[in-house]
């Protein structure tokens, strides 16, 4: 019986995730593949490149592609009188279902280490691939300072109390243009101020190197200025922000992967930049995420074998609306835990834990 219940999902499962799966590489070719035609893309590279975006996709598909994929093969057995037949021999609802919790648990098990380790590298690949195809098709008329440039980039660094600033800044030369760096004391007062053409980070020491510039001298209490020291070039080793968290931090947390994610948390104290609170509630969202697999079960199950006196449309209808319900939860949460009205790992974990304890409700109702 587990067998058969078992082989009649995998099938639903596999036509559903490859039908979804298409319709989203569809819309990706819809959104993308002008840009990448219009930076000379080979047909490899296109492939490479979507081939890196698949991985990407099954975090969020592969709960709905369960769901429909339960509620097709319970209402196919449900039609068919299969689930009165086991029932009416004394199996419970439990035993019938048991290797679909099975298969929930193990798909919670594939998305988690997607999740942790496959995603986010695709995730940072994909990204890197397709700027690297648009920096290479910007080259032809410019200068390697002038491609890939990224306007107004400013990075507050309350914990060493650096306020950055930048006019310009190149993703391909990986420099900055019109750099000024306030610096102040613990009691928020600025003490000094460096002003540069332009500087770069010295990934290989781990500090900024500023060319052509001066460094101003401020008193701290009257504002004023005391010292101006010009410089063709000068290295400040305690300097260590990392251009590739400033950029970072100018993307929505939708469009980081886990990796960087982390390094957003670590670097920075949410009390300090309270925006770092939305990158924190999407970390913890992501982590809670892969768990989505068993709530559908949960939901599923019940539903979609409640009741031979009607039609199994209405089980199905409720099912698809309480999943719908799952992702208004999801969004709600989000949004007070950006706001900080939620810790954010309660923020990630209560609309899992919420609809988990109703699907229970529902599971053992339908026993």
């Amino acid at each position: 019986m587990d067998r058969y219940v078992f082989k009649e999902w995998l099938i639903g499962f596999a036509l559903t995730l490859g039908v979804i799966v298409g319709i989203l590489i569809l819309q990706n070719m819809y959104d993308s593949l002008p840009d990448l035609l219009d930076a000379n893309a080979s047909v490899q590279q296109i492939l490479f490149f979507y081939g890196l975006a698949l991985p990407t996709y099954l975090p969020a598909i592969l709960p709905i592609a369960l769901l429909v994929s339960l509620l097709f093969t319970l209402g196919t057995l449900h039609r068919n009188n299969e689930i009165v037949a086991m029932r009416a021999s004394g199996v419970s609802l439990l035993r019938i279902s048991r290797s679909l919790w099975a298969a929930g648990l193990l798909l919670s098990g594939l998305l988690l280490y997607l999740t942790a380790s496959v995603v986010p590298q695709a995730v940072e690949q994909s990204r890197t691939f397709f700027d690297n195809l648009e920096f290479a098709a910007e080259r032809v008329d410019r200068e390697e300072r002038d491609v890939g440039l990224l306007y107004n980039l400013g990075f507050d660094n309350r914990k060493d109390g650096r306020l950055w600033f930048m006019n310009r800044f190149s993703e391909l030369a990986w420099l900055g243009l019109g750099v000024n760096v306030h610096t102040r004391n613990a009691a928020g007062q600025e003490v000094s101020r460096i002003s540069a053409r332009e500087a770069y980070f010295d990934d290989t020491r781990g500090h900024w190197v500023f060319i052509d510039g001066r460094e101003l001298m401020i008193d701290p209490v009257t504002g004023d200025p005391l010292r101006a020291l010009p410089f063709k070039e000068k290295i400040f080793e305690d300097f260590d922000e990392d251009p590739s968290l400033m950029l970072a931090l100018h993307k929505r947390p939708k469009e980081l992967s886990l990796f960087e994610l982390r390094r957003i948390i670590d670097t920075l104290e949410p009390d300090e930049n309270p925006i770092v609170y939305a990158y924190l509630v999407r970390y913890f969202s992501l982590l809670a995420a892969p768990f989505s697999c068993l709530v559908v079960v949960g939901i599923a199950v019940p539903f979609a074998v409640s009741g031979v006196r009607t039609s199994p449309m209405i089980g199905v209808s409720k099912a698809m609306g309480f999943f719908a319900l799952f992702y208004v939860l999801i969004s709600v949460a989000t949004i007070l835990g950006e706001r900080q009205i939620l810790p954010a790992i309660l923020a990630a974990w209560i609309p899992n834990m919420v609809m988990l304890l109703m699907s229970l409700w529902f599971f053992a109702k339908a026993r």
